[in-house]
């Protein structure tokens, strides 16, 4: 194990494009068990796992009726829309200059396994990172801080090795401070400034490209 930090970064969002896909997916799903919510509120709820998601939205009460017949029409929903996402500027560059710079790397996310494999295959990662997680890694998805705890295991590191988190959304930045990890945003999750701000991240960049760019200047120098 290096003494660099630890890249733990967010694939949903950060490297893939994929955000508004997913806010219609639980649109659509949600609505298939008879459940309408605006787009928007479900917009402002992805990057935070599907585990929590429906509580966050509609109370406990919305989980235990309808939550595991929705996420999984939601998967449903999900595959159709898969062609759709695409690389943000720079997503594969990331990756590259990350390992380039001697950090291990890991990509966590909370989507389902054929989810990921499909965003491997688009950012041709599989032999760039280090290991990756899926839902079926962890019990609590972010906001908790589980995935990111996971994703250090994954490759052998202790809980409180030094690490950075690459998101795009609160719920990634909260997640990185109950982990102990300074975290790093790109703006693709929609979330505002000052929100992303207050919530703790360190720094704002619009792309993986910009970020590449100032990548000396983060706590991954």
């Amino acid at each position: 194990m290096t003494d660099s930090p630890i890249a733990v970064l967010d694939i949903d969002g950060t490297l893939i494009d994929s955000n508004y896909q997913h806010a219609l997916a639980w649109y659509r799903a949600l609505r298939r068990v008879g459940e309408i919510y605006p787009v928007w509120r479900l917009h402002r709820l992805i990057g935070m796992g599907g585990d929590q998601l429906l509580t966050a939205l509609g109370g406990e009460d919305l989980e235990r009726r309808v939550g595991d017949r929705a996420r999984e029409l939601q998967g449903e929903e999900t595959d159709a829309l898969l062609e759709e996402m695409s690389l943000l500027p720079g997503a594969r560059d990331l990756l590259l200059a990350i390992k380039e710079r001697g950090h291990p790397l890991v990509l966590a996310s909370s989507g389902q396994q054929r989810h990921v494999d499909v965003y491997l295959d688009k950012l041709d990662a599989r032999d760039i990172a280090d290991d990756w997680t899926t839902s079926a890694d962890v019990d609590a998805s972010k906001p908790a801080p589980d995935l990111l705890h996971t994703a250090l295991r994954k490759i052998g590191a202790p809980p409180d090795a030094p690490a950075v988190m690459i998101g795009d959304s609160v719920w990634d930045v909260e997640a990185a401070r109950k982990a102990g990890m300074p975290a790093i945003v790109v703006r693709s999750g929609g979330f505002g400034d000052d929100e992303l701000l207050e919530a703790g991240a360190v720094a704002l960049y619009d792309t993986p490209a910009d970020l590449t760019t100032a990548l000396d200047q983060t706590p991954l120098a």
